[in-house]
């Protein structure tokens, strides 16, 4: 497949033109025009280029990419020896972000949601069309013991819990990577639950003073889903070669 149709095929899909988002989404180090093999995974690390490198991949697609908002603009250190290797290899770097956290069939959040059987009702932030969390409800309530070995079996970890009084867990929001600030949100519209990928000090507080149980499962556990679910779609649309590669992360 010709590197700018599959490019051209992926911003009509995901349409990262109409989110602002804190890096560039699409094609981030160009490589190859013809793309046989593809290697998808969460990060842009070492280890997943080094994995892409022995695979003999064309192209690796991506969550989280490179430059980031804020970060510095020089290409040294290990921002150098990443991008040296993709150069030397003659390797494209697709990454998306947001676009795909929202997108409703193949995002994260979606992804997440299918996983643990949870019906997706609307968007936390009704008034955001773009907005990164989701509120909606579980298909039969749970106890806060019963859903922490729901996301232990279906995530293979255990997750970080603080459960905030006796109530069975009928309505949740959830939010996939470091979505731990919605909590507040999610509370105010009194959600029984709030689950996300990371946990920061005050997150507890919010959680035990507003009554809404919280689960923190990981970044990177909650995000493996999103990225690999688009990785199946282009191979079983463009019959393209294309393998999943899980990076240990224990964030």
């Amino acid at each position: 497949m010709q590197r700018t149709k599959l490019v051209n095929q992926l911003t009509e899909l995901l349409k990262p033109f109409q989110i602002n988002d804190y890096c560039p989404n699409g094609l981030q180090v160009e490589g190859k025009a013809e793309i046989k093999k593809l290697v998808t995974g969460v990060t842009a690390s070492q280890a997943l280029i080094d994995a892409a490198i022995e695979k003999q991949a064309d192209a690796i697609l991506v969550h989280h990419g490179y430059f980031w908002k804020g970060e510095d603009q020089t290409i040294t250190g290990m921002k150098q020896r990443r991008i040296k290797s993709l150069l030397a290899n003659d390797i494209n770097l697709l990454a998306y972000h947001l676009p795909l956290d929202v997108h409703p069939e193949l995002g994260n959040n979606a992804q997440l949601g299918e996983l643990l059987d949870l019906v997706v009702e609307r968007p936390l932030e009704p008034w955001n069309k773009n907005s990164v969390a989701v509120k909606g409800k579980l298909k039969s309530p749970m106890s806060v013991a019963q859903f922490s070995a729901l996301i232990e079996e279906k995530l293979d970890r255990k997750p970080l819990v603080n459960q905030a009084g006796d109530h069975e867990i009928k309505t949740i929001a959830w939010c996939t990577g470091g979505g731990q600030s919605f909590i507040d949100l999610a509370a105010s519209q009194g959600i029984d639950a709030y689950l996300t990928g990371e946990a920061s000090e005050q997150t507890i507080h919010s959680s035990t003073e507003q009554g809404i149980h919280f689960f923190a499962a990981g970044h990177h556990a909650t995000e493996r889903y999103g990225v690999k679910a688009l990785g199946e779609y282009l191979a079983d649309k463009y019959d393209l070669d294309v393998e999943f590669v899980d990076i240990h992360n224990p964030v």
